[in-house]
Order: C-alpha cells, then sequence, then structure tokens
C-alpha cells in the first residue's frame, strides 16, 4: 500500500520551490550536498518504497508512479515485468508547470530524478537508469539486477 498519498488540492508550485533550493544548495554547499540531501530522500522519505525494493518488492514503487503522474496529469507511459519497470515521461509536469511560472529549472532538476532512483535501489536486487531524452522527456528504467547480467 502506498504510504505517501496526497489527496486534497494539489500544490504544484512545490516542484518550483524544489528547483530554487536546488539552485541554493549547489551555491552555498556544491554538488556534493545536493547528492547527500536527495540521497536522503531516496532512503529516508522514501523509507518504504526502499525497504521494499530491498525485499525484492516493487509494488509500491509502482504505486506510486502510477498515482503521482496520473494526479499531475502527466504524459507517461508505465511498463512493468517481472524483471523491469519502464516509466516513460514524455512532459515532466514538474518542469512544465516551472516554465508555467516564467521559471527556468534549475539545471540540477533533472538529477533529482536520478539520484533518488539509485538510492531507492541502495541495497537491494534492483538497479536503475534514467535516460534523459529531451527537454522535460526521459525514460526512468527500473531493474532486477540479477536478471540484466
Amino acid at each position: 500500500m502506498l504510504r505517501y498519498r496526497e489527496t486534497g488540492n494539489l500544490h504544484k508550485d512545490f516542484h518550483a520551490g524544489t528547483s530554487l533550493a536546488l539552485d541554493f544548495l549547489y551555491e552555498k554547499h556544491g554538488e556534493k550536498a545536493i547528492a547527500e540531501v536527495l540521497h536522503n530522500t531516496g532512503t529516508k522519505v522514501y523509507a518504504s518504497i526502499h525497504n521494499k525494493l530491498k525485499n525484492d518488492d516493487p509494488s509500491e514503487l509502482i504505486e506510486h508512479f502510477a498515482y503521482f503522474y496520473n494526479r499531475e496529469e502527466a504524459d507517461f507511459d508505465l511498463h512493468v515485468t517481472e524483471n523491469e519497470i519502464t516509466l516513460t515521461v514524455r512532459q515532466c509536469p514538474a518542469i512544465a508547470h516551472i516554465r508555467k511560472l516564467g521559471l527556468t529549472p534549475s539545471k540540477h532538476f533533472c538529477q533529482t530524478t536520478l539520484l533518488i532512483n539509485q538510492a531507492l535501489c541502495e541495497d537491494s536486487p534492483w538497479a536503475s537508469e534514467t535516460s534523459i531524452v529531451g527537454d522535460g522527456q526521459c525514460v526512468q528504467r527500473f531493474f532486477r539486477k540479477e536478471a540484466h547480467k
């Protein structure tokens, strides 16, 4: 069962705040600080997803992607097999909203996805790859390490 399921108003300005915070963190503390914060996000904030992946149970990750990308009315596909989960995002709702506000997304913004996904998979039978395929477009792939050999 998905632990993180907000049901009230959708506050997309969170994305802009995150983008600005990434720039601030980088300017004041550097790349290492961003990596540390995002690692902690993947292993502590999303602890229930991380722990399930450690126990070879990707169900909450799948539910998380489906719930939040649908909630934000994103243009995406989610393909799940026994050994692989592929999330194809044709238009990132976060980047679209940041631009709608007249702001430029942080150059570190897409790094959040890459580093959080890696942290989610840490010490688990799962690994992740994130490919940025265009502006606001990516493919996030999670796969069982054993099946990938």
